[in-house]
Formats: structure tokens, sequence, C-alpha cells
């Protein structure tokens, strides 16, 4: 299996950072925080029609580019080293993601040209209040009605709910467990029965929220009682693109860590000199390169439909998590006092490397997930 980059593809890395670099500098993603939309409407109109970044990995009969998750994993890789504050991860991967897997062949020419082409934005609602990232942990349930269904529940930690044109849902019939009986279901932001609240979380940078759903009409997404599959594969296609994203966080933070140690001086030599800071960039830099090599591998398996796709999954999103949150550790520990200030931008990375290495399960979660997934 080919994971290296083509020409074509470091070149688009590169224009694609330059773009991030200026529309996403730190004074803008600390404004962006502080708001309850988390996001620029005209930088991801920008993002939407110049780049067609929702579009990257979208079948060209869909309205997309037709590329494959290794692009997408560039394109997440540079907004995570920008910690670009966008309804990207929500609508372009989850949501987008769930529907090519799981809906109808009318519903994907229907449903994803306007999210592709970033007219409308979706946010794909799995996880309730229980916290857990297994299919027992779902709830909320979906019981047919008048030809159609209504919703019961509630839905937790959905990114960016509160702002999204369209709520992807997983429900299950009443009276079922485990993978039986669930559904996917697309609904209306504004239907009626339905409360977005905006959650208050660790990283502002990237928007949750809770959804309750009292008896709200829903429309079926793919086939009746079986989304167990399709939600299994978009998980773990989710978990390679948030391992992407990660490790671009990861590489910002150490490379922010090693300009500050050639320039902090003291006792007369720049502190990057001592033998102890060498140690730890060493660490940093093999801990990082290793997280780099297991999120692309795993993004050119899910580009290939590889058989060990979920293995892998499961080993990149552990070695990113681990990687990101212990480089966002050192380069406070090599700001000093400082690095723990508000005034110094290593906090922001700090917060995301935390709430990414729970989201979607963290590391211990995916060791279990990896050591009964591979085929040994």
């Amino acid at each position: 299996m080919k994971f290296s980059f083509s020409d074509e593809q470091e070149e688009f890395r590169v224009f694609l950072r330059r773009f991030l670099e200026d529309k996403s500098p730190t004074t803008e993603v600390r404004r962006l925080m502080e708001t309850d939309e988390g996001y620029d409407e005209a930088v991801w109109k920008q993002l939407s029609t110049d780049l067609g970044l929702p579009a990257v990995h979208v079948p060209e009969e869909y309205g997309g580019q037709g590329f494959s998750f290794g692009e997408l994993g560039i394109v997440l890789e540079e907004m995570g080293r920008a910690l670009l504050c966008a309804p990207y991860f929500s609508s372009a991967v989850l949501a987008t993601i769930a529907i090519l897997n799981a809906g109808t062949e009318e519903q994907k020419r229907t449903l994803l040209p306007p999210l592709a082409a970033g007219e409308k934005r979706a946010a794909l609602a799995f996880t309730e209040p229980n916290g857990r990232w297994d299919n027992s942990g779902v709830e909320l349930t979906a019981t047919a009605s008048d030809g159609g269904y209504r919703l019961d529940g509630t839905k937790s930690y959905v990114l960016d709910g509160h702002t999204a044109d369209m709520i992807v849902v997983l429900a299950r019939q009443p009276g079922t467990s485990g993978d039986h009986g669930l559904s996917l279901f697309t609904v209306s932001s504004d239907a009626d029965g339905l409360s977005r609240a905006l959650l208050k979380t660790m990283d502002p940078t990237r928007k949750q929220a809770r959804l309750e759903f009292q008896s709200v009409q829903a429309d079926l997404l793919g086939e009746e009682g079986g989304a167990a599959a399709p939600m299994a594969l978009t998980l773990d296609q989710a978990a390679i693109c948030l391992a992407n994203e990660m490790v671009g966080g990861a590489e910002r933070l150490r490379e922010s860590a090693l300009d500050y140690s050639m320039m902090r001086v003291q006792f007369g030599r720049a502190i990057g000199s001592f033998q102890t800071m060498k140690h730890k960039f060493a660490d940093m830099l093999i801990e990082v390169e290793l997280a780099k090599a297991a999120a692309y591998y795993a993004a050119a398996a899910a580009a290939e439909e590889d058989e060990d796709l979920p293995a892998l999954a499961s080993l990149a999103k552990a070695g990113a998590s681990e990687a990101y949150m212990q480089t966002a550790i050192k380069t406070v520990q090599t700001h000093g006092g400082i690095g723990f200030t508000w005034d110094n931008d290593t906090h922001l990375w700090f917060k995301r490397a935390k709430s990414s290495e729970v989201f979607l399960g963290d590391p211990s979660h995916h060791r279990e997930q990896l050591m009964q997934r591979w085929d040994v």
C-alpha cells in the first residue's frame, strides 16, 4: 500500500497552508471561540466556494470532487495545524460520511450536493449523555408514526449541533439493544419538538451542543434497522480523519516549542542547547512522526477500503491522541511560566488536544478495540 504523497498533493498542502495561515491566525481563533456560532460565515463560503473543501471526498456524481481520504487527510491535517474554527469536521466529515455509507442512491443525490457545495451544514448526533461511543449506548428511540417516524430522547456532545441546518440522528426501535434495531434519520434543524443548547466545554474552538427530541418528525436514512454496519464504518473513518487533524496540531506545537527554545536565553545560552531539552525535543519528534505514519497509513487504507481498516483506525486514533497530548504538555513545559498564561497561544492547542483525545473514544478505548479487531 502506498501512503506517501504525490507532487500534486504536496502542492495542494502548500496552497492550503497559506490560505489557512491567512484566514486562521490566533487572533481570529481567539475571536471566534468567544462567539456562540464559533465560525466566520465569510471564511466558510470561501473554503466552500473557492477551494471546494467540503466536496473533496464526495464522489463526482453527488456534486463532489471525487478525491479520496488521502486528500481529505491533508485538508484536516492543515486545519488542525491552523486550529481552524469552522463546522468542517461536523458537516463535511461526520454527517457527509454517514450519508455516503448509509443513504440510498436517491438520498445521496438529494442530500449530498448542498453539503458538498457548503450551502448547507449538517451534524451527526450519535452520542448521548452517558458518553459511550458504542452502539449499546444509544437510547434515543424511533417510533413509526403516520408513515414516518417520531424521535424521543437526548443527544449530547454533538459537534456544531446548535448551528447545523440538518441533523443526522442515530436512534433505535423501542425494546431493542446493542446493534439490533438501529436506524439513521435526518431531521430539519427547525423541526417541531427539537431543542438545541450550546454546551460549555473546555475547548471553545470546537463547539458542542445538546439536542433534545420530543416527538420530532424524522425521515429514515437508508435501511430501517440496518444502521449498525454503516455507523461502525463511519466512526472508523471519522477516527482516521481526526487522527490526521491531530497530527497537524501536534506538529505545530512541536515547531513552536523548538522555535521558543532557540530564542529563549538562560545562563548566556539558548535553552534549546541544554541536554535535557534536546532529549525532550527528540522524544517529541519521534512521537509526532510515529503518529503521522499511523495516520497517513490509515488514511491510505480508508482510500483503498482495506480489510484492516477498523484496526488501523484504532491504531491511528490512539497514537495521535497520545502524541498530541504529550506534545502539548511538553510545549507548555518548554515555555515555562509563560506557557500557563492566557496570553500565550499554547493553551489553544492544548485544549484542542484534550478534547480530541476523548472524542470518538480515548486511547484506552481504542487500544482495546485494536486488540479485538486485529487479525493475528
